[in-house]
Parts: C-alpha cells; sequence; structure tokens
C-alpha cells in the first residue's frame, strides 16, 4: 500500500479528498456537540418559574424548575397551606417502557455516530474516484508520450482534450515536440546533403590535381578550376554555418537597427549592374525597416546572384511600400519558376530538374534568403513575371522590432 502510494499520483489525490471530507465531518459533529452541551450547560444554570393551578384554573402553588445533570429536571413548589413538595422527572433514557421513548431526530443514523462518518467517508470515496482517475489518466497519458519521445520517437504526440491545465501542458508538449522533430530533420538534411555537397568540389579538385601529374607544370585552366572549386567549398562551408545558425532561434544574429533598404539595394545593384526603381508613391523614408543590415544585405545579395546567374542578363529591382510593409522585388528575364515548384525552390540544395552544377551555386542561397526574412518577422515568395522570367519579393515589416 505505501508503494501504491508513493508511485500513484490518483491515489494521493484520491486519499487526500476521502481525508478531507472526513476530518470537516469530525470538526462539524464536534462543533455541534459542544454548541449543545453549552446550551443544556446555559438552561441548567437558569432556572424557570414554575405556577400550579388545580381543576378550576386558580393558583395553588408556585415554585421553580431547575436541570439536573443525570437526573433531568427537578421542581421545588410551594403550595397556598405552606406545603414544599419536589418533583423530578428523570431524562428520556431511564423512563420505563417503550411508550414513553420518542423517536429519534431525523437527522441521526440509527447506528450511532462512528458509523455515520463511515458511511460518509464511503460514499466520498466512491464519489470522488473516477473523477480523480479520469484527471490523473491524463497526466499519465502524457507521461507515457514525453518517455516515448525521450526514447527517440520524436513522432509522438499526446492528446488535447479539454481546456484546462493538463490540456494546455499537452499542447506546449506537442507545439515543442514538432518544433524540435522540425530541427532535428532539418539538420539531418542538412548534414546529408551537406557531405554529397562537398564531395563534388573535393573531387573535382582531386580529379584536377591528378591530371596535373606530380612534375607537370599546371596551366591556367587548372589552376582557374581548381581556385573556382576552392571558392565553391568556401562559399558552402561559409552558408552552411549561417544556415545552422538560423535555425537556432536563440542564437544571437546581431544588433537590431534602422536598415535602409534603398541604400542597401543600391550598393547591391552597383555590383552585379542591376537596375534600381522605385515604385511611384514611394518614398525613400518610407523604406526603413528595423534588422540586421549584413543579414538584410546577404538576403538581397543572394537574390541578386540567383538572378544573375539565371537571368539571361536583364536584372532589376523595384522597392514599394504599403502601410504595413516595405518590399524588394527582385525580376530577371531567365526561364523562369514553375509554379509547382516555387515553394520547393526555398528548401535547402533544392535544385531546379535540368540545373547544372557548372552553373555554380550550392542550392542553399535561396533557403537562407527565406531564413532571414523570417527571422526578421516577413515573408518571401516566387512569382511569374509577364513577358517570361520570375520575381522573388521580400516582404518585411516596417513597424516595430523583430525578434532575432
Amino acid at each position: 500500500m505505501a508503494n501504491l502510494y508513493s508511485r500513484h499520483l490518483y491515489v494521493r489525490i484520491w486519499l487526500a479528498v476521502v481525508a478531507g471530507v472526513v476530518i470537516l465531518t469530525l470538526t462539524a459533529s464536534w462543533m455541534v456537540r459542544v454548541a449543545t452541551e453549552s446550551e443544556r450547560d446555559r438552561i441548567s444554570v437558569l432556572p424557570r418559574t414554575v405556577v400550579v393551578r388545580d381543576a378550576e384554573d386558580r393558583v395553588i402553588g408556585s415554585g421553580q424548575a431547575t436541570r439536573v445533570r443525570g437526573q433531568g429536571l427537578e421542581f421545588d413548589l410551594t403550595l397556598s397551606d405552606g406545603r414544599a413538595l419536589t418533583l423530578q422527572m428523570p431524562p428520556r433514557d431511564q423512563q420505563a417502557g417503550p411508550a414513553s421513548r420518542q423517536a429519534p431526530p431525523a437527522w441521526r443514523t440509527p447506528f450511532g455516530f462512528i458509523w455515520m462518518i463511515a458511511l460518509v467517508g464511503v460514499a466520498v470515496a466512491l464519489g470522488v474516484y473516477p473523477i480523480v482517475r479520469r484527471i490523473t489518466q491524463r497526466l499519465e497519458t502524457l507521461q507515457r508520450g514525453v518517455q516515448r519521445w525521450g526514447d527517440g520517437d520524436l513522432s509522438v504526440r499526446v492528446p488535447e482534450h479539454g481546456d484546462d491545465e493538463v490540456a494546455d501542458l499537452s499542447k506546449r508538449f506537442n507545439a515543442a515536440a514538432a518544433r524540435v522533430e522540425t530541427l532535428v530533420r532539418s539538420h539531418k538534411s542538412l548534414l546529408a546533403n551537406a557531405s554529397h555537397e562537398l564531395r563534388s568540389p573535393l573531387t573535382r579538385i582531386r580529379m584536377g590535381l591528378e591530371l596535373m601529374g606530380t612534375n607537370a607544370t599546371p596551366t591556367a585552366t587548372a589552376r582557374d578550376e581548381i581556385s573556382r572549386n576552392i571558392g565553391e567549398l568556401d562559399q558552402l562551408i561559409d552558408e552552411i554555418l549561417l544556415a545552422s545558425r538560423l535555425d537556432a532561434h536563440e542564437a544571437d544574429m546581431g544588433t537590431v537597427e534602422t536598415v535602409d533598404l534603398t541604400g542597401l539595394a543600391a550598393e547591391e545593384c552597383s555590383r552585379v549592374g542591376a537596375e534600381l526603381d522605385l515604385v511611384d508613391g514611394t518614398s525613400s523614408n518610407g523604406l526603413n525597416v528595423p534588422g540586421v543590415a549584413r543579414l538584410l544585405r546577404r538576403a538581397i545579395r543572394n537574390l541578386l546572384e540567383n538572378a544573375r546567374r539565371y537571368g539571361a542578363g536583364e536584372i532589376s529591382v523595384e522597392l514599394a511600400v504599403d502601410a504595413q510593409s516595405a518590399e524588394v522585388r527582385v525580376n530577371d528575364r531567365g526561364p523562369g519558376v514553375p509554379a509547382a515548384l516555387r515553394e520547393r525552390i526555398f528548401e535547402p540544395f533544392y535544385r531546379l530538374p535540368g540545373a547544372s552544377e557548372r552553373e555554380g551555386g550550392v542550392g542553399l542561397g535561396l533557403a537562407l534568403v527565406k531564413s532571414i526574412v523570417e527571422r526578421h518577422g516577413g515573408s518571401v515568395r516566387c512569382e511569374g513575371r509577364e513577358g517570361g522570367g520570375a520575381s522573388f519579393v521580400i516582404a518585411l515589416p516596417r513597424a516595430g522590432a523583430a525578434s532575432l
């Protein structure tokens, strides 16, 4: 019994409720008994006047009635002729004959006070047990789910019935479990794809070194190829590190300040020879957003590099504002992105069908853009462009500091 009490919460709650009811009943009964005895003592201390009348309703004597503990009522009378009389009325339980006994009050049990307490305790125990058991069963379900999740089954979710504290705890656990599962899957995918992407430039470097031979003088083409592959490796490592930091929301990404998107976009457009336009009615003052300048610069640069790589030379950037956000639109005249794949291109290491590694890039550029923008509380999307090509649109909130 002691082991059962220590291990099961529902037993503790059930016994606590039963014990509380029993203690309450005992206390109430004790208070009633004390009050009753006090009233009896008060009555016994204060005598009452008694008047004696004959058959013709004439007063023939008077006296006092007092209560004597254990002996009932006692009447001390003095008649008009001077005689003194004493009458006694014994307690009810001392009166002879069953006919003289009165029925007990309706609230008094036939088995006595102890049996009344026992019956109350049994009734409470039977009534409270299913309620307590139902509550603690949900806690046990949550406990089993947490244990399975801790053992490595990250897909475990627990029921979210009700709207009390247990249901709120279940909802919070499910949300945390989903978040952790997403992060683990993301990191596994990142690691697997990174290992694949690292092999490609390393293999090309190794092949170039073998073709060069031990004594051969490396040609300019071979040196350029090795240099390009080393640059690709450096870019890949840099983007993998940044992607990992962006996935960890608790990581400090830098100081949040007011960033001028007009100046930032102008600097990046000058690097690739892109045109910069302000949509009619757009003021440069409205293009100030809270954020980390180096991250926003990286997002715009990645979009411009992506447009330069696939955009057939014509690139433009449009800036616009509305009541809630500032938009940066990067346009190109490349082959465009099929509507069914406009969400997938933001996945890490995803390349469109037919894309070649020789075109450059490691498949992380657009994924980093999405991570950076979402860390700033914004969104990014891909749209088709009239006349051919694609438009990548970044929307950033204008008011309020982003949570980075």
